[in-house]
């Protein structure tokens, strides 16, 4: 993928400090690449060659690793980490078919089975729109007895009800660094978070980058309801981790739990308090923590 175009960045002392803090979690890890058919899918890892069971994260849309930015560390505590920019998003190059999931799926299922030790079966955790990707990726993992665990945070994909809220801004390529930050700051409020004090440089500097770069069709695909036959039909232990007040779950939380508490692998549902739909970013320890203990 293409450098964000220096037009579109502000560059002022929040935009020093959320490039910093970028810096010192990814330059305490590895960057790491897979091939796909024209390019390249981007990984960060941390704890490699510690020999302790690989944990693969999947951001959301219009997202990349950075949405994990407050748990890589945490999580490497008990895995191995890699959190991948899923083609056409990030720093990965695009798939051949922007609007199809499976392929997509199938792409991230190949660079996963690539980056796991052999023997091994990995743990793969995907948020939202990674949520959905992963559902398409690990039934091929799952069929070839690659996939010990799937955990679901914030996701969509199962036709189950939410709630509507504001339509998000539109990002157009005419606008300035300073129009496109409002841009990022509102929809973060809008979807994003329960608490807009929690939007901070980080965040803000994460959306810029991320939405000015995004080619996949992340929301046009998260509408599909492609996991409702998909996770069913799993092999693996199912688990599942939203926050309180997840603005594309609330009030229905209850719905989310009944789908996968229905199913015969299934492994814990977890609710993590005063958090929004970003709830590993706003509520970092107490998704940390639940991550912890649903994913084995």
């Amino acid at each position: 993928m293409p450098a964000v175009e220096e037009r579109f960045i502000v560059r002022d002392a929040l935009t020093d400090a959320a490039e910093g803090a970028i810096a010192a979690v990814a330059g305490r890890g590895e960057r790491l690449e897979t091939p796909l058919p024209d390019g390249r899918m981007v990984w960060h890892g941390w704890g490699l060659g510690s020999g302790k069971p690989s944990l693969f994260l999947l951001h959301g849309g219009y997202g990349s690793w950075v949405h994990w930015i407050r748990n890589v560390e945490a999580l490497s505590a008990q895995f191995t980490v890699y959190a991948g920019d899923i083609p056409g998003l990030g720093d990965s190059d695009p798939p051949p078919d922007r609007r199809d999931p499976d392929g997509i799926g199938r792409l991230v299922a190949e660079g996963i089975e690539m980056l796991t030790p052999a023997g091994e079966q990995a743990r793969l955790m995907g948020f939202s729109f990674g949520a959905v990707i992963g559902g398409h990726a690990a039934p091929y993992l799952d069929r070839a007895g690659r996939l010990r665990s799937f955990t679901l945070v914030g996701a969509g994909g199962m036709g189950l009800r939410r709630a509507e809220f504001l339509p998000l801004a539109r990002f157009e390529r005419d606008m300035d660094g300073a129009a496109i930050r409002r841009l990022a700051r509102r929809n973060l409020e809008l979807l994003m978070v329960r608490d807009p004090k929690t939007v901070d440089a980080t965040a803000l500097h994460m959306q810029v980058m991320n939405t000015t770069r995004a080619v996949t069709k992340s929301r046009w695909i998260s509408r599909l309801p492609s996991l409702i036959d998909k996770v069913p039909a799993l092999r693996c232990k199912v688990s599942g981790i939203w926050g309180e007040f997840d603005s594309t779950a609330y009030p229905y939380l209850a719905d989310r739990r009944a789908f996968l508490g229905g199913l015969a692998t299934f492994a814990g549902f977890e609710v993590v308090a005063d958090a929004g739909h970003w709830v590993m970013y706003e509520q970092a320890e107490g998704f940390n923590a639940a991550a912890l203990r649903l994913i084995d």
